[in-house]
């Protein structure tokens, strides 16, 4: 212990006590390298982007951090050494069109032309349309006509077939096959009045409607009026009759389950939209309704028919004299925003090319 003297008093008294050393832990940590915590030094003439890699894992370890950073060091690693990645181009997912959403007539003409040039045959194709060359034998009808009574309806369905005239004779066909398999009476289908169609052409303006009845009375009832009785528990109004929302392409086991129990209890419900509402795979049963419908029931009216031979005459006694040759000409109404200017230009049209055909 040290005397200090005091030049005043002239007595003695001891100094204080020495300041306690410094924790060998933080005196290696800021004077020597090779600390606890401090990584083994980078060579003393390492180039600058070592000196940077060196700084951030020293503050990695410094931090205890290079477990939260050790996947991103991985990554870095793995992108370096699979080579250079541009982050400025972002990738382009490419949608393959959706099947018979891309006009390619010029494509299947370009295919079929070779097979029409070398058939030289001038017979009526009519007489050849059931022969499958392919195979060397002949396609037959396979649609037979029930014979006997019916049994008692379990109630009336009526549909409402919407869409252009193709999608309302799959209606007209899948409501036929529905009827005849809950075993219900079938109303003659009412056609949807589309704002943009604006046609208000009904059931018997279209078809032969005496002609669908009959030929379907032995498979299924068929009727162009709700009998009076059935009616009256609706107060004569048909927003009061229970409507079905069917989804698109409901197999025929829906009906059975979920449709024909109301049937039975309300004895006349609605269907509507109808298009498209029944898968195409269905029992033979409902298939064998579907074809009666389509190629032995469904028969133009008269006028369409008149007109429809007509134009048909026209077209072979015409072609005769330029090689069997002629246009055709289809004209769509598309619902689109400019519907407007696309309906007068198509009617335009169809006026020019009727009058045409009429004067030939």
């Amino acid at each position: 212990m040290r005397i200090n003297r005091l030049p005043s008093s002239g007595h003695t008294t001891p100094s204080p006590p020495a300041s306690p050393r410094r924790s060998p832990r933080y005196r290696h940590g800021r004077g020597k390298p090779g600390g606890r915590f401090t990584p083994v030094g980078p060579p003393g003439r390492a180039n600058l982007a070592h000196r940077l890699a060196w700084l951030f894992l020293s503050v990695l370890l410094r931090r205890q951090g290079i477990f939260l950073f050790a996947p991103l060091i991985y990554i870095s690693g793995m992108l370096l050494y699979m080579g250079t990645v541009s982050f400025d181009v972002v990738p382009v997912i490419k949608h393959r069109p959706a099947p018979g959403s891309v006009y390619r007539s010029p494509q299947v003409y370009a295919k079929l032309k070779p097979e029409m040039d070398a058939d030289n045959s001038s017979s009526d194709a009519i007489s050849t349309i059931w022969k499958a060359s392919h195979k060397g034998v002949e396609w037959k009808p396979c649609v037979k006509r029930s014979s006997g009574e019916l049994p008692e309806s379990n109630g009336y369905i009526s549909v409402e077939a919407n869409g252009g005239l193709n999608q309302q004779r799959i209606s007209i066909c899948n409501a036929v096959a529905v009827a005849g398999y809950l075993n219900a009476t079938l109303v003659i289908p009412n056609f949807h009045y589309h704002s943009i169609w604006r046609d208000p052409s009904k059931f018997r303006d279209i078809y032969d409607e005496d002609y669908f009845t009959s030929v379907l009375q032995n498979d299924v009832r068929v009727v162009n009026k709700i009998p009076e009785y059935i009616m009256e528990r609706f107060d004569h109004n048909m927003s009061n009759v229970y409507n079905f929302r069917v989804k698109a392409w409901s197999p025929i086991q829906f009906y059975k389950d979920e449709v024909l129990p109301k049937l039975l209890e309300e004895r006349l419900i609605r269907i509507s939209p109808f298009a498209n509402r029944l898968s195409f795979d269905a029992p033979p049963a409902v298939q064998r309704l579907r074809c009666l419908a389509n190629y032995e029931a469904l028969r133009f009216s008269s006028p369409i028919l008149t007109m429809g031979e007509t134009l048909v005459a026209r077209m072979k006694e015409r072609s005769v004299n330029h090689g069997g040759k002629y246009i055709s000409v289809h004209l769509r109404f598309e619902e689109v925003s400019f519907h407007s200017a696309i309906n007068v230009v198509a009617e335009l049209l169809f006026i020019v090319i009727t009058k045409l055909i009429i004067s030939i």
